[in-house]
């Protein structure tokens, strides 16, 4: 499946994704901006079906691959004959938005995950379908394994990061974004497998050339990170809370479009992670995920430098456990 991002293509995607996942909300938090010195609007995506920006890729995805099957670079009919069958791995909410995309074609999917995922987001994922498979002590073992299935069984393996049409729905939040009042200095975006930094850089080097686009990774699961400083892969360890963005081995594809999207890579501790998840309880009344509120957690760290900017950052899911809740927020 082809990995590039292309802006109709986003162009289009605003228009046929579910309606349930555009149009979230964004506004200027005004006490989360009075504390950092920085004009900060937040882009919230995690009040829809799965909680997360997820949906919108997958949709997307799925829209292509029903509307123009020949997208699909492998088979896309199972060995036994029973129609298209996917398979995909996930640290859960990419398996949410996957998951909730089949069940609204017909359409099997297998999703794999880490043995120690967030039992809540494999809880939901079943809920909304999907077979769920726990197997291999972190997301990219898990993704080995997927990968494998899928070749086994001559189902499709679809890889997060690697195709480009998850990416272009991802970047329907910078379509969005642009129809706000004013320009943003920056938009900061938490860094993953990389199909939302690609998507939302892709649109803005676009649509506003001006603005920076700063990706985050977690100190604690640093790869990207060094890969792009770097211009290679480099495979680090990750022991992040922050699952959403827990990378171990990067996506080749999405780090070499990173170099046209991408103007700089911040790290941020998970201290800086659990706080900012309780100012943005305190400020915004809103609970999000550690990965979610990686961007609010850069801005704080780079508050002098951006005192009295505009700038935006992506709150990308809410999926937490009552525990999770009550040890990092209260």
């Amino acid at each position: 499946m082809d990995a590039t991002i292309a802006v109709e293509r986003i162009r289009e995607a605003a228009e046929v994704i579910d309606p349930s996942f555009l149009h979230s909300p964004q506004f200027v938090c005004e006490p989360l901006s009075a504390r950092t010195g920085v004009t900060t609007v937040l882009k919230v995506e995690s009040v829809n079906p799965i909680r997360s920006f997820k949906g919108r890729g997958a949709d997307y995805l799925l829209h292509r691959l029903v509307s123009s099957p020949s997208m699909g670079a492998a088979p896309l009919r199972g060995t036994e004959g029973e129609g298209l069958r996917i398979v995909c791995a996930s640290a859960g909410n990419f398996g949410q938005g996957m998951a909730y995309a089949c069940r609204k074609r017909g359409i099997p999917i297998t999703v794999f995950a880490a043995q120690g995922a967030n039992p809540l987001k494999v809880e939901r994922m079943r809920a909304l379908g999907a077979t769920v498979v726990l197997e291999g002590d972190d997301f990219d073992q898990a993704k080995d394994a997927a990968r494998r299935h899928a070749e086994d069984h001559g189902q499709l393996f679809v890889e997060d990061g690697r195709i480009g049409a998850i990416g272009e729905g991802a970047g329907t939040i910078a379509v969005e974004l642009t129809q706000s009042e004013a320009p943003f200095d920056a938009v900061f975006v938490p860094l993953g497998n990389g199909s939302l930094v690609n998507g939302v850089g892709t649109w803005l080097k676009h649509a506003s050339p001006q603005t920076r686009i700063i990706a985050v990774c977690a100190a604690s699961a640093p790869s990207m990170a060094l890969s792009w400083k770097a211009r290679k892969a480099i495979d680090a360890p990750s022991s992040t809370i922050a699952d959403g963005i827990a990378v171990r081995v990067p996506v080749r594809e999405a780090l070499d479009m990173m170099g046209a999207t991408v103007d700089e890579v911040l790290l941020v501790s998970e201290d800086e992670m659990r706080t900012a998840m309780r100012h943005v309880f305190d400020d915004a009344g809103l609970v999000i995920e550690p990965a979610g509120v990686a961007g609010v957690a850069a801005i704080a760290g780079r508050g002098r430098e951006f005192e009295g900017r505009r700038v935006a950052t992506i709150l990308t899911g809410g999926n937490l456990t009552e525990r999770q809740i009550e040890e990092w927020i209260y």
